[in-house]
């Protein structure tokens, strides 16, 4: 502290003007940590509670504890502004965190996200470590380390990533990837085909630029890294109906059907006749020919013969027929691989049958399995009355 902090402290009265004088040398010097040490000291006084350690959680009689935290988090509020208005996103994510409260910060990273001119530098690398590192808020990492870094180090980040985020979040990322990476493709095929037939109609998609020109991909030519395509139409995967990228998806995956057989990447089941499967996948979500898409993934089930893989590939046909309204209908095909699924963190056969009201089919498989659990849940959804409606 200053020497003029310490003659106003020293000239400070009561406890009370002795706490203003202190919080407000702090805000001075703008050390908002101790100012937040302050204010805890001040908290820690009017509840009669010793006034060492004054951020210790520890050792607060059950009486007091409501008033402590209110106190903490008004503090730890306070403090987070503090440093947000001083532009140090990291301090402030470690107080709004720690209270549950990240819009603020989230508010904040879209302001600098939307202001920034694209060059790397150390706020950029603050903004990305809170972000996307600290998942603040994923999409507006993903955002800007795209226009920092490139599309391959962000096409890293989010496949490290993508599990750990929300679904919501992983929809606006892939949404991000899936436009970027379209708006490239689009580019280079207009212009390789241009070079051909300039006079080319204008505005013309993807789609209808590789329809019949086969010279294109000839002697394993290619327009863009084929590995950010293959894990772009990958993310694509969590894209809705609604949203507009998912036509964008679609047609890359018929442009990744037309590349040379080496520059298409193998996938895990039942992907691994990559683009025709991913084609049929976001076609059906998109509303195109559903029963064809269902259909599609039904035959590759029941084609495989490997136990562990017609695991894998059930799961899929559920997971699309849940996101196109047929989970009624496929859950018969899929219930001989998935009947024993029970996952609290994930996919629940349970779950999906009383979700889509086929506790004949729960019944059914809980006999078969031998399975106490879902048969008195099935016992007991029957006799559990309807919510009212309102």
């Amino acid at each position: 502290m200053s020497a003029t902090g310490i003659d106003l402290l020293r000239s400070a009265g009561t406890p009370e003007h002795i706490l203003d004088t202190l919080e407000q040398a702090l805000l001075d010097q703008q050390d908002f940590h101790r100012w937040f040490d302050a204010r805890m000291i001040r908290a820690r006084r009017q509840l009669g509670l010793p006034l060492t350690q004054p951020t210790s959680l520890r050792d607060i009689p059950e009486a007091q504890e409501a008033e402590w935290r209110k106190a903490y988090t008004d503090a730890a509020r306070d403090a987070g502004y503090h440093f947000l208005r001083n532009n140090q996103l990291a301090d402030a994510w470690a107080y709004f965190r720690t209270i549950r409260e990240p819009q603020p910060v989230r508010d904040a990273i879209e302001q600098l996200v939307q202001s920034s001119d694209g060059t790397p530098g150390a706020d950029t690398d603050e903004v990305l470590n809170v972000a996307l590192y600290e998942a603040a808020h994923p999409v507006a990492g993903i955002t800007l380390l795209l226009r920092t870094h490139g599309t391959c180090n962000t096409v890293t980040a989010l496949s490290q990533m993508i599990g750990q985020m929300t679904p919501a979040e992983r929809r606006q990322a892939a949404a991000v990837m899936v436009r970027h990476l379209y708006a490239d493709l689009l580019a280079n095929v207009r212009r390789d085909v241009e070079r051909r037939q300039p006079a080319l109609k204008p505005s013309l998609s993807l789609r209808e630029l590789i329809a019949g020109r086969e010279f294109l991909f000839a002697d394993g030519n290619y327009h863009i890294d084929v590995s950010h395509l293959h894990s772009i139409v990958g993310f694509a995967r969590h894209l809705h109906r609604e949203d507009p990228e998912l036509r964008l998806a679609i047609d890359m995956s018929l442009y990744g059907q037309q590349l040379s057989e080496h520059l298409r990447y193998p996938a895990d089941v039942p992907f691994d006749d990559y683009y025709s499967a991913s084609e049929q996948f976001l076609q059906a979500v998109a509303g195109i020919d559903v029963a064809a898409g269902l259909n599609w993934f039904t035959q590759r089930l029941q084609q495989e013969p490997d136990a562990p893989d017609q695991r894998l590939i059930a799961f899929v046909l559920v997971d699309l027929a849940q996101r196109c309204g047929k989970t009624a209908e496929i859950l018969p095909i899929a219930a001989p691989h998935l009947s024993r699924m029970e996952d609290p963190n994930g996919f629940s056969f349970t779950a999906c049958c009383v979700e889509s009201g086929r506790l004949d089919l729960l019944e059914t498989t809980a006999l078969e399995n031998n399975d106490l659990l879902a048969l008195a849940t099935v016992l007991l959804v029957r006799q559990t009355p309807p919510p009212a409606s309102a």
